[in-house]
């Protein structure tokens, strides 16, 4: 009899590579903006080869749900995080938003590895690979903008909320337009579309917005006629995608400290956060957006126990450790124990909470 508790792939890969770098200490002197610019081209392959496999059609059908668990979600869960941070574990407000910015946003690496194991009934399926591309952008422009910011006050937050709201706004424009001047490669080989992505990425970032998002967004709006005229591109595609996890993970891997992820006020308040986002943070952000959603309970379970935490808050840890952050590498380790926290809980056990089939569907002929 085979069990429903399966270890992600990812965290095998994340775990190899950091004690790959204990065994060869030259591994480990790699630079954060190296990773940084190492696992952003890996997550442009995974948001583009996310959004392709969603197209226009499956996301016209959860289009209103992901924008507010995209964008609201992320936002409400930041602030979760940080209340209890403060409050519970005594950290400043500053650090606490950053932890909260930090962990917020789901991972589509670890989030489309597992529900591609799975055959997900439903809309929920959909809704959590839809959050998963929609709140990486949105958790990075966060993260960008409170560093920037360098502080909590009035100024200083109106300032972070002006360039968050300009990153999500000029890359939201971006993957639209982006669209339309990748269609014609729609029908060419899959290479020539990852390359566009990459330069959409780049001239995105260049104008100020997040080029995370446009690719995501373009992903979606060419989905459908890239399926539809070169049927093979999606499974090239996704080959990509996975190499790109496998890259994400082993580049992240490098820059985790076993000795700092030993000491107790990193491991502590790493485990109580992430308990504390899996069984109370997270359901209450997700009920609150998804609660006009016409979702089973079993559904509603599901999206909240399924919202992973993988490469991309490990990747806003770096950007802490990559910017002048006050006590970055303590944060850092409380990011890295919430994701291990998250990768081998809660993505071992999602099978357990799998919804089933809709008792009101008409069986198969």
């Amino acid at each position: 009899m085979t069990t429903p508790i399966q270890v992600p792939r990812s965290l095998l890969w994340l775990l190899g590579a950091c004690l790959l770098a204990q065994l060869w200490t030259r591994l480990g002197d790699v630079e954060p903006h190296h990773v940084e610019a190492v696992v952003s081209v890996a997550l442009v392959a995974i948001l583009l080869d996310g959004g392709v496999h969603i197209g226009r059609r499956r996301f016209r059908t959860v289009a209103a749900p992901v924008g507010l668990v995209g964008l609201l979600g992320t936002v409400l869960t930041t602030a979760g995080v940080a209340v209890v941070a403060h409050t519970v574990l005594d950290f400043g407000w500053y650090p606490a938003l950053l932890l909260g910015a930090a962990v917020a946003p789901t991972d589509p690496a670890v989030v489309f590895a597992v529900l591609g194991n799975h055959d997900i009934p439903g809309r929920s399926g959909t809704l959590l690979e839809g959050e998963s591309g929609a709140n990486d952008p949105v958790g990075i422009a966060l993260m960008t903008a409170l560093i920037a910011a360098g502080s909590v006050s009035a100024g200083a937050l109106g300032d972070a909320a002006a360039e968050f709201g300009l990153q999500l706004a000029v890359g939201l424009a971006g993957g639209l337009l982006g669209a339309l001047v990748l269609r014609p490669l729609a029908p060419l080989h899959p290479s020539l579309l990852l390359a566009g992505a990459l330069a959409l990425f780049g001239l995105t970032a260049l104008a100020h917005g997040s080029g995370f998002l446009a690719v995501f967004v373009a992903g979606i709006a060419l989905g459908d006629d890239v399926l539809a005229r070169r049927p093979g591109s999606e499974r090239v595609l996704a080959r990509v995608s996975s190499a790109g996890e496998v890259v994400a993970f082993a580049a992240l891997g490098l820059t985790v400290d076993p000795d700092v992820l030993r000491q107790s006020d990193v491991w502590g308040p790493g485990l109580v956060l992430g308990v504390a986002l899996a069984v109370g943070i997270r359901p209450l952000a997700v009920g609150l957006c998804l609660a006009r959603v016409a979702l089973s309970g079993r559904e509603r379970l599901f999206v909240s126990w399924a919202g992973l935490k993988g490469a991309v808050p490990i990747l806003l840890g770096v950007l802490m450790l990559a910017e002048p952050v006050r006590d970055a590498d303590r944060l850092y380790g409380v990011v890295v124990v919430v994701v291990l926290f998250s990768v081998l809980v809660q993505g071992s056990t999602v099978a357990l909470v799998k919804p089933g089939p809709d008792p009101a569907a008409e069986p198969a002929p």
